[in-house]
């Protein structure tokens, strides 16, 4: 008989199910477009009992084009964003939308925060740097705006939480999540009382559940759940992980010899050692996946979605155009880069859109547009810029470790083989594509293989269900033009720096 697992991934924008052999073939994958609200102005909210009715539609649309039946699922396991504010009652239901990961209401506390020192009191604990949508800044918030939420919730849950609830009936907090959340003591892996105090949200300590790991058995695929998705009652649930452990395991991060990049809605850049760093220059240190081990990560929300934004605002007719003959926009991006050299424009753009790894009030911008350029040459730099700012976060890491022999690509970018001709021309490493083209999900299976009982370990899972499809050799014959349009795009982040605070309070 055939066997199978089940990751479920709930990104930024959508929720995919895929079903993988245990060998790591994915057989299938749905996605289902997640309906984001934005009630006003820096809010960014979903409707938790729409976000797992389209699991549910995913769950069900995966096994179908599989041609399997629950029966022949061994395991699920699920992955997703981290932070924002999943509330639930003592019946488990939903206490308010969802707050998600791009919100930034709480922004006057972490402004606060900030200014009285607060973020380097608790650093040696929680390890990371604090932002808005973190759970830390949104439970203030609704402590002094939406108290009545708080006085209904038994419970915050990351994504990946909730939907494991759902699944399971079972609530749990995975560890991988949690350390991301500014509420841990990273390096002891537990809550810390004294950090809660840090943040003044300490007699908010009951809504944090009890722990669990990333391939442990967190319950079981109960009858309600079993009726809603088609998976067999009994399925066992692993606690799943955060979306960039997730994609660190289908990388086969597995050691510290490693680097990945993931160039998608974020670009995250990160590598695991068994010491973690804790130090400003670092965004974020978590626990990882595999015991004994922390991840160190820089990232920013700078990457592709910077592409994808330009595409829709820009390329509207284009679009139309390339779907109706059943091809993808970005293929027809992809040809237009292809067409130009590095050495043909000097246009440095800042991806800064939806943020930025340099300032609250970066904006994004092209410097060095004039008429003779094409939309040949605006796409080339944006493609470059964002691989400038992934360099950015590289060279931070870079203070703490030594520079990788190869970086391992994944997201939407490794899907491009300019880009990722690109990536490897600008950071001058051999770039190397994991198979497959849902990493999350399949960083999620990995965690359920183990959990059903396929292999003894994350690593032994690991050896088996990721392979390396292709790799990019650098060109050295564009090494040094690249240093100096990544040391102009330097200098351009220093010039902005007192512009931005200006543009930012034209716009508030």
């Amino acid at each position: 008989m055939s066997q199978y697992l089940l990751g479920i991934d709930n990104g930024s924008t959508v929720v995919k199910a895929a079903v993988f052999t245990t060998d790591g073939t994915d057989v299938a994958v749905a996605g289902k477009k997640i309906p984001l609200s934005s009630p006003q102005s820096g809010y960014s909210e979903v409707d938790m009992n729409i976000l797992w009715g389209l699991t549910v539609e995913a769950i069900r649309q995966a096994m179908q084009q599989a041609g399997v039946t629950g029966k022949d699922i061994l395991g699920v396991a699920c992955t997703g964003h981290g932070n924002g504010l999943y509330l639930v009652d003592q019946d488990f239901r939903p206490v308010r939308p969802a707050i998600r990961g791009a919100d930034t209401r709480a922004r006057e506390y972490i402004d606060r925060w900030l200014a009285d020192g607060v973020d380097v009191a608790v650093r040696p604990k929680t390890m990371q740097a604090i932002w808005p949508a973190q759970p830390n800044a949104l439970l203030a918030w609704m402590r002094d705006h939406e108290a009545d939420s708080l006085r209904k919730a038994v419970a915050n849950l990351t994504v990946t939480d909730f939907i494991r609830l759902r699944l399971t009936g079972r609530l749990s907090a995975e560890v991988t999540n949690q350390s991301g959340t500014s509420l841990m003591n990273v390096g002891t892996g537990q809550y810390d009382p004294e950090v809660l105090q840090a943040f003044g949200i300490a007699e908010l300590q009951h809504l944090l559940p009890p722990l669990c790991r990333s391939e442990e058995i967190c319950g079981t695929v109960t009858k309600a759940a079993a009726e809603a998705t088609g998976l067999a009652v009994g399925t066992p649930v692993a606690g799943g992980l955060f979306d960039i452990d997730a994609c660190g395991l289908a990388s086969g991060l597995v050691d510290e010899s490693l680097l990945c990049m993931i160039a998608g809605t974020w670009g995250n850049n990160q590598y695991i050692s068994r010491r973690p760093v804790v130090h400003p220059n670092v965004f974020m240190t978590t626990r990882y996946a595999i015991d004994g081990y922390f991840l160190m990560l820089e990232g920013s929300a700078t990457s592709a979605s910077n592409l994808e934004w330009f595409v829709t605002e820009f390329f509207q007719a284009e679009r139309q155009q390339a779907e109706s003959k059943g091809e993808s926009i970005y293929e027809w991006c992809n040809h237009l880069v292809s067409q130009t050299e590095p050495d043909e424009s000097g246009t440095i753009f800042l991806p800064f859109l939806h943020g930025s790894n340099v300032s609250l009030d970066g904006k994004g911008a092209f410097f060095g547009l004039d008429a003779w350029q094409s939309r040949e040459h605006v796409l080339r730099a944006i493609y470059e810029g964002i691989v400038f700012s992934h360099h950015w976060h590289l060279d931070r890491l870079l203070a703490f470790r030594s520079p990788p022999s190869r970086i391992r690509l994944s997201g939407g970018a490794a899907r491009s083989e300019v880009w990722l001709q690109i990536f490897a021309d600008i950071l001058q490493v051999p770039i190397e594509v994991p198979a497959g083209n849902e990493l999350g999900a399949l960083g999620a299976a990995i965690a359920a293989s183990v959990a059903a009982g396929c292999f003894d370990d994350l690593e032994a899972a690991c050896q088996a269900m990721v392979r390396i499809e292709r790799v990019c050799q650098p060109n050295l014959k564009w090494a040094d033009l690249y240093r100096q349009k990544y040391a102009r795009y330097l200098r351009l982040l220093q010039v902005m720096a007192p512009v931005w605070s200006e543009l930012a309070w034209r716009t508030r």
